[in-house]
């Protein structure tokens, strides 16, 4: 993505299994609107279910993340709630079922192999898939719709998800995240501040004016 270098750019740590993150970046493109520069998204991913998984990556669910039955009643309210405030429709509060990863290692292959438009548009049609949709993320015949719906060529896709190497660079994104001392997501990065979460619009305004 070297064209976003020449503009300005907000770091984004997100997971797409987030709905606060799809909410923050709805939020986000609300702030987008009242600029008259384009801020371009500089996106690093996180993995929330990095506690769960087993040495082959995959999400061993028996794992007790110490997130019960009143922790997900509460997202859930403060999902709808957001919801409403931005006035979006999600098919699912939660998505507890379904693994990113493999969306998150085809966004990063994408990321680094073509322009920012497209990678933009592949990680929006994610976001949908999952959130507006509601279909499974973690499918490869999911992903490869989204890749259409980005103009990408499918054996992107297909090319990617077999790409061992790829998914072992992914991983080691997801702990240079933690050692950067993120968190939590959504994580909004400029100027050497943060906002976590899926903060107003006027926050983000002032995370990067600065007013």
């Amino acid at each position: 993505m070297s064209d976003t270098q020449a503009r300005e750019r907000i770091t984004v740590y997100s997971d797409y299994v987030c709905p606060f993150c799809y909410l923050g970046r709805q939020s986000l493109d609300r702030y987008q609107t009242e600029r008259a520069e384009p801020l371009a998204v500089d996106w690093h991913p996180f993995d929330l279910r990095a506690g769960k998984r087993d040495a082959d990556g995959t999400i061993d669910h028996s794992v007790d993340d110490g997130k019960g039955d009143d922790y997900y009643a509460q997202a859930r309210e403060n999902v709808r709630r957001l919801g409403e405030e931005y006035d979006v429709d999600l098919a699912q509060e939660i998505a507890t079922d379904v693994d990113s990863r493999p969306a998150q290692a085809v966004s990063y292959r994408v990321k680094e192999t073509e322009d920012y438009e497209t990678w933009l548009a592949f990680d929006r049609a994610v976001f949908e898939a999952l959130w507006t949709d509601g279909r499974d993320i973690g499918e490869a015949d999911v992903l490869v719709d989204c890749a259409e719906a980005a103009d990408l060529d499918p054996a992107v896709v297909r090319s990617a998800l077999a790409d061992d190497d790829l998914f072992a660079r992914v991983d080691e994104q997801f702990e240079a995240a933690q050692k950067r001392g993120i968190t939590g997501v959504p994580t909004f990065a400029y100027d050497g501040h943060a906002a976590r979460g899926a903060v107003p619009p006027e926050q983000l305004r002032r995370l990067v004016e600065g007013n």
